[in-house]
This record gives C-alpha cells, sequence and structure tokens, in this order.
C-alpha cells in the first residue's frame, strides 16, 4: 500500500504517472514519484512502454493515473481510431479493453505495488464482459466528453476523444494482494471501463508475479525468451479472414485441420502488435483472440464477442503445435450465444475459454 492511501489525491491525469493536482493534501505521493521507484534505486524512471511491457511507444496505450482511494486507481487510456489490429470494420475489437486493462495492471503492479520491472507478470483467469455499442467507432467524435456517468467513486475524468482516438477510463481497484516469502506477489483486481460517459465493460481477474529466480526456476529450458522465440515453428497458413471476424490474412491466429471447428494456433513472431518484443511463451492475448476468431468461425454470421471466461492452464510453448476445439456450449443468463473453447499442447489442457457472443447487424 502507497503513502498516499493515507491522504486522498483528487487529479485529472495529462501524462502518464504525472497527475495534475486540484486538491491534494499534504504529503501525498503522486503518481510520478511512485512510477520513478518502478525502475529501482538510482535507475532513472522507465517510459512507459517499459511500464506496460510494450516495446513500441505508439502501442503503449496508458495516457495518465491517478489515485482514488487506498485500494482503487483511475487510469487512462487512449484508443487509436485507426489501430491496425484492433478496429475492424468501424469498430473496436472487444480484445481492446483487454489490452487496456493489461497495460493498466501492469503499470500499477510496478508503480503501487512495488514490483520490480525485472518480475515476469502472468494471468491465471479473466471473466470479462463488453456493451458491443461502445465499441463503434463514432465518425464524429467531437461530441465525447469522456466523463464517467457510472456509480462507482472516481469514474469521471473530464477528458475529450480528439479526431485520431478516444479516450477511455479504467477504475481498477484491487481485490486481494498476497506476497509469497521467494518474492512472488498474487493479485486480483475489478475493472469498470467508462467512454464517453458510457460504460464500456466490466472485469475481474488474477494474476501473478515472479521475481527472476522463481520464473527462471518454473520455466526451466523455455526461460530465456529470445530462445524460446527463435524456436517458433514455421509460421502455418491462415484460415479465411472473413471467417473469423478479420479483415487481414496477416491477423489471423487460427489455421485450418482436417477435423471442422479445431485448429491450429497460428503464431507469427513477426506480428508488430501481438509480437513486439520477444516472449518465452505464447502470450494470454493471442490465446484471448484465438478464442474470439473460434467463436466467429462458428457462427452462421457476422458476431461481436461480447463476454469472456477465461482460465490459463499452462504456458504455451512456441515450439511444438497448440491445438483449439470449439463447441457449442447453452447459451448464457441473457440468452447470448456462447462457443467452448479449449486449446491442448501435446495432449495437456493449456486454456480454455467462454466466449459469448451477439450478431452484428449492419
Amino acid at each position: 500500500m502507497s503513502a498516499s492511501a493515507r491522504t486522498r489525491t483528487t487529479s485529472t491525469p495529462n501524462a502518464v504517472g504525472r497527475p495534475e493536482r486540484t486538491g491534494t493534501a499534504g504529503g501525498a505521493r503522486t503518481g510520478s514519484a511512485v512510477a520513478a521507484d518502478a525502475a529501482g534505486g538510482g535507475l532513472p524512471r522507465p517510459g512507459v512502454e517499459s511500464l506496460v511491457r510494450k516495446s513500441r511507444r505508439h502501442e503503449a496505450l496508458v495516457s495518465g493515473w491517478s489515485e482514488v482511494s487506498d485500494t482503487t486507481r483511475r487510469v487512462t487510456v487512449r484508443w487509436p481510431r485507426d489501430h491496425p489490429f484492433y478496429t475492424v470494420d468501424g469498430r473496436y475489437s472487444p480484445l481492446l479493453f483487454t489490452e487496456s486493462l493489461r497495460q493498466a495492471l501492469a503499470l500499477l503492479t510496478h508503480s503501487i505495488h512495488h514490483v520490480p520491472l525485472g518480475h515476469r507478470l502472468g494471468w491465471e483467469h479473466i471473466h470479462s464482459t463488453v456493451d458491443p455499442a461502445t465499441l463503434v467507432i463514432d465518425p464524429d467524435p467531437g461530441t465525447g466528453t469522456g466523463t464517467g456517468t457510472g456509480t462507482a467513486r472516481g469514474a469521471g475524468t473530464g477528458t475529450r476523444s480528439s479526431p485520431h482516438e478516444d479516450t477511455v477510463t479504467l477504475l481498477v481497484t484491487d481485490l486481494s494482494v498476497r506476497r509469497r516469502r521467494m518474492g512472488s506477489v498474487h493479485l486480483a483486481s475489478r475493472i469498470h471501463a467508462w467512454r464517453a460517459g458510457r460504460p464500456v465493460g466490466t472485469a475481474e481477474l488474477a494474476y501473478s508475479t515472479h521475481p527472476p529466480a522463481v520464473y527462471d526456476r518454473l520455466r526451466g529450458p523455455y526461460a530465456h525468451a529470445g530462445q524460446a522465440f527463435a524456436r517458433a515453428l514455421p509460421l502455418t497458413p491462415p484460415v479465411a479472414a472473413h471467417r473469423v471476424g478479420r479483415s487481414h490474412d496477416r491477423d489471423v491466429v487460427l489455421s485450418p485441420t482436417d477435423t471442422p471447428h479445431r485448429w491450429q494456433l497460428r503464431v507469427d513472431v513477426s506480428h508488430g502488435v501481438l509480437f513486439d518484443h520477444p516472449h518465452d511463451h505464447v502470450p494470454g492475448m493471442v490465446l484471448l483472440e484465438a478464442a474470439v476468431q473460434a467463436a466467429h468461425a462458428c457462427a452462421d454470421g457476422p458476431v461481436v464477442a461480447v463476454a469472456l471466461e477465461t482460465e490459463f492452464h499452462r504456458y504455451v510453448e512456441f515450439d511444438r503445435p497448440c491445438l483449439l476445439v470449439a463447441e457449442p456450449a447453452m447459451p448464457d443468463t441473457a440468452g447470448r450465444a456462447r462457443v467452448r473453447v479449449c486449446a491442448t499442447q501435446e495432449g495437456r489442457p493449456v486454456f480454455s475459454a467462454t466466449v459469448s457472443t451477439l450478431p452484428v447487424h449492419s
């Protein structure tokens, strides 16, 4: 818990780690002070791309953050209206919400919970929902105010969208933080998001961080990202992009097999968004994209994924095939169609997700 938990700040973030303070009691630590700590003693404060685990600066979505209470922080993110991967046919991908919360949690893990940058972060499970109406890209963004209208305290930011990007506000609440003797930390969080005053979605997830010594022992021969990355299997052919809700083959993460509703995970390590730096295992965002694409492939027409219930069982390695199977599940409590997607590697479950969808009406 940071020192500012005892003296709270009302602020409008205007740069990462630099909240514009509009009514602060003396003695509170600002976002810039805590962000500096993430680099460790005597080191320069890292750039935002390092804090959110991206290499390319333009892929860093977080633009600011501030504290609302001792357990809740407000994080502002930008959604580029012409993002090459997370926009398709005039809509934002629902996984842009997931990527936004991933980056926000990474930043807060380092800046608030004092987890060093050298520690490795990994998801355990994530349950999320989005309102598909808020994913439509408004051709006239000038009317968006970005002020939250939800009941959660501190949701509003007062920031405006621009012609090039929309502003989204995340309210991130710690549910639990458990520290282990060897330095690992297990965390759980709840996230609410707003765009132009409308609730975008919610998520609850559990994730963990491990210091290098623990992680290296856990991963064994796969611990070195560069070596694991270099062992990636040759790129396999994509399924038809339009069948999985994509416009370009380069963004397809499924390869066909001889069995209906069964695919091989297609891992293109040259993809500039999904793999903007070497990893020692296939990232969770790739697996979520695969689950969403599988749900598209199972639908009779265009759909949008509106809810995901996901479990990460094991690391998915680059040097062996990962197979995915999809089958219909019972509709959810709102009557929405659902697809159950299970991934295996060498016969062992590695990932599972239940995806709820709604038809897209043109």
